[in-house]
């Protein structure tokens, strides 16, 4: 099958491999008809997240067919059309019992790598690193899907595979960021970032009952895409010379947005001092994660308020104002979504019309063979670039 293979910082191609195959009695074997390029797929294309090797196959937010399954699998059939969550989980553990999905304890087979670096293991990824289990992933003609009688989603005929696709990871990755917040009637929300993931937590806020949601970028069609369809108020930082603090403190009365969610992550940009400090430490590998955004959030924040993070840290921040973050008693809720706990709550808003998170792709269906031009067209924001949707049929 053809498959799209990480060979190094940006440098990935379209490579024939072997067709998966089960492993597990509680396998599927799912065709994939479409699969998308994630912000954070972008971590791996340049080279930020560790212990990646040369033709690891990439992708986490996809969809399909199921073609064949284990046979201990009794949830899902061939034929049946299934959205696939990125976090893996056994459904049994601890953590899989209260719903906390993205922790599962038994679907990293690199759990002591994890260990290592991070105290304990979080769930296996698909196609993000060995570090996350080193399992295939959904940028494929083909994908095994461990535990699918747990995960896989099964949607109906009646919505297109756009309008279900991001129930695989960002949408979800949204509402929990947003619901993390703790949002209650009133409530200013402030965004840093407005790709895919920043514009769905600016619909999820609304949806959760916020009044106000200013979003803070800088891209001119990503701004423009938080106020036609996300109906939020806007920053451009570099229109303010980078004090986005200041700016949000004037628009709301000097107290500061109620809670603060951080969709930027590791490669935050920005043109203030520190960033340029972050930029030269991450380009001589003595740091691992830029986090202007992170810092503005924390300073913006009002006292007693949330910082949500559904961006994705790598390893060691520098330069965090914790001090601000004690001073003014913030609450920090963060960590990989746990996918499992939303995808059919969402599915039925999304089936209800409440919402269709297909707004976000700029780009669609673009064939399997194009893969390396659609990861550069995406990480350089070329062509007013918000989403790329992939189809490994044609």
């Amino acid at each position: 099958m053809r498959a799209v293979c990480w060979h190094g910082a940006r440098d990935v191609r379209v490579d024939t491999v072997p067709d998966p195959e089960i492993v597990n009695p509680h396998d599927a074997i799912v065709r994939v008809t479409s699969t998308a390029i994630c912000g954070s797929d972008l971590h791996l294309y340049n080279g930020v997240i560790p212990t990646m090797r040369p033709g690891d196959i990439l992708g986490h937010e996809f969809m399909g067919e199921v073609v064949e399954t284990g046979p201990s699998n009794r949830t899902v059939k061939v034929g049946d059309r299934v959205v696939i969550p990125f976090t893996i989980a056994c459904g049994a553990c601890f953590f899989c019992r209260e719903q906390l999905t993205s922790l599962c304890d038994n679907t990293n087979p690199n759990a002591a790598m994890a260990e290592a670096l991070y105290g304990f293991s979080a769930s296996g990824l698909f196609g993000y690193s060995h570090l996350y289990g080193g399992y295939a992933g959904g940028q494929a003609e083909y994908v095994r899907v461990p535990f699918a009688d747990i995960g896989a989603c099964p949607v109906p005929a009646r919505l297109t595979d756009e309008q279900v696709l991001f129930l695989s990871d960002i949408f979800p990755t949204a509402y929990m960021a947003a619901e993390n917040c703790g949002i209650r009637p009133g409530d200013t929300i402030a965004v840093w970032g407005c790709g895919p993931v920043g514009l769905l937590a600016i619909r999820s806020a609304y949806l959760l009952g916020a009044d106000r949601v200013i979003a803070i970028d800088r891209w001119p069609a990503r701004l423009r895409l938080a106020e036609s369809e996300g109906k939020a108020e806007t920053i451009n930082y570099e229109d303010v010379d980078d004090d986005v603090v200041e700016e949000l403190k004037q628009r709301t009365g000097g107290r500061g947005p109620d809670a603060c969610i951080d969709a930027v992550g590791t490669e935050a940009d920005g043109t203030t001092l520190d960033a340029l400090y972050d930029r030269v430490k991450t380009a001589v590998r003595l740091g691992t994660d830029r986090p202007v955004a992170l810092r503005q959030a924390i300073q913006a924040c009002r006292k007693g308020g949330t910082v949500s993070i559904p961006g994705v840290y790598g390893g060691y921040l520098d330069k965090i104002p914790f001090g601000a973050a004690f001073a003014k008693a913030l609450t920090f809720r963060m960590g990989q979504t746990h996918v499992h706990r939303y995808m059919r709550p969402l599915l039925e808003q999304i089936d209800a019309g409440h919402i269709d998170p297909s707004f976000v792709i700029s780009h669609r269906r673009w064939p399997l063979s194009r893969a390396a031009d659609a990861y550069g067209m995406f990480n350089d924001k070329r062509e007013d670039c918000t989403k790329v949707v992939l189809d490994p049929t044609r």
